[in-house]
């Protein structure tokens, strides 16, 4: 099952909740699991371990090759990482050219074979990669800050979704970086009581320095992370039905 955490625009906490969401089902649910970054910036690769030692993330993708021989152990037993590197910044070129909707899904299907979850870190925008990755994915999580801009680029994302022919992905959007402190924050959670809320926390930023998801930064009863544990246990309910 393919999970993609997505978001038209940046500064939402993407990258740092789609490493925890690989992590959690590496170390919760004890699946073999694989973090697939698909954004150029390679945050979510940096916090694994990974260094982007080569340039071929795109060519592997593009000229349809087997990338397993690109995938490296991460820092987190069961969990594997697909990296990026700075190749993927004209991959949208590269898709436009090909023409091929449907490329990413089938490099997908091959992975699946190894793999019981696959965590996709989608680079952010309306482009022909995110089109690539909705087409590819199962469930798709949308983090969402709670505030007017960051609503309206979920409404862009459903406007856009819902006008694809063909099968419709599943958005599953969730509060991210919420402050409980500032009115505004809380108005959005009453407004969505169903939304999952993902707290802010000093150890989101710590990650990137530690170079560790937050279930090894913290103990597992710490309140951020089990917002994370919480909102897995969801997504797996979700990807069972």
């Amino acid at each position: 099952m393919i999970v993609a955490v997505y978001s038209a625009k940046g500064g939402v906490g993407k990258s740092t909740l789609a490493v925890n969401l690989a992590w959690a089902s590496a170390a919760l649910s004890k699946r073999r699991t694989l973090l697939w970054d698909l954004d150029a910036q390679g945050a979510a690769s940096y916090i694994l371990g990974q260094e982007p030692a080569t340039r071929s993330a795109r060519a592997s993708i593009t000229r349809d090759a087997d990338v397993s021989g690109l995938i490296r152990p991460s820092n987190v037993a069961g969990l594997a990482v697909l990296p990026a590197d700075e190749s993927l910044r004209t991959l949208d070129y590269a898709f436009h050219d090909l023409g091929k909707r449907k490329r990413l899904a089938k490099i997908a299907a091959h992975l699946e074979s190894d793999y019981q979850r696959i965590i996709i870190d989608c680079p952010p925008g309306l482009t022909d990669t995110s089109d690539q990755i909705l087409r590819a994915s199962d469930l798709v999580v949308v983090p969402v800050i709670p505030s007017a801009l960051s609503q309206r680029s979920l409404d862009v994302i459903k406007e856009y979704v819902g006008g694809k022919k063909g099968p419709k992905v599943t958005l599953a959007p969730v509060f991210s970086m919420v402050d409980r402190r500032r009115a505004l924050h809380q108005a959005e959670l009453l407004k969505h009581k169903g939304w999952p809320a993902i707290p802010m926390a000093s150890a989101f930023e710590r990650m990137s320095a530690e170079r560790k998801p937050i279930g090894e930064l913290l103990p597992r009863s710490a309140a951020a992370v089990q917002a994370v544990a919480d909102l897995w246990k969801r997504i797996e309910r979700a990807l069972s039905k």
